[in-house]
């Protein structure tokens, strides 16, 4: 098994400091893991076009999901919902074996962590918090 937690995954996860938490954001959803307690809040701002345009994290997780949240908020700007919502099923399904690496930036940082299964919901969680907070911002449309 290689090493989980890498100089790359513990820098991209002091990166959070650079987007946070609005309570004033007009899209937001909160997920927990169940298995290991992880917490995510996703505030996100869309453009007139409905593209992704503002990110921010409140994330109390261990250092694969701090980091997830990284990549997810440095990658996520200029974004189409439907984008996230489509890289969220490419990781479940590469987290199962299905599928290969997700095209993302800075994805493969993570890379260790698929072969842990007890850290796949802090991974998951980010994506799955931006996923519910947009499908919650396009219903109100």
């Amino acid at each position: 098994m290689s090493a989980l937690y890498t100089p790359a995954m513990l820098g991209l996860a002091t990166q959070l400091a650079n987007y946070p938490f609005d309570e004033r954001s007009a899209h937001q959803a909160d997920r927990r893991a169940k298995i290991c307690g992880s917490r995510v809040r996703v505030g996100l701002g869309l453009d007139e076009a409905g593209a992704i345009n503002r990110i921010g994290l409140a994330v109390s997780a261990c250092a694969v999901g701090q980091s997830s949240a990284a990549i997810l908020a440095a990658g996520v700007d200029g974004e189409e919902p439907e984008t996230l919502a489509y890289t969220l099923e490419r990781i479940e399904e590469w987290l199962k074996g299905e599928s290969e690496l997700p095209d993302w930036p800075d994805f493969g940082v993570l890379a260790a962590a698929r072969e842990r299964t007890g850290r796949h919901g802090a991974l998951l969680l980010p994506w799955q918090a931006a996923v519910a907070a947009l499908s919650s911002a396009q219903s109100h449309r």
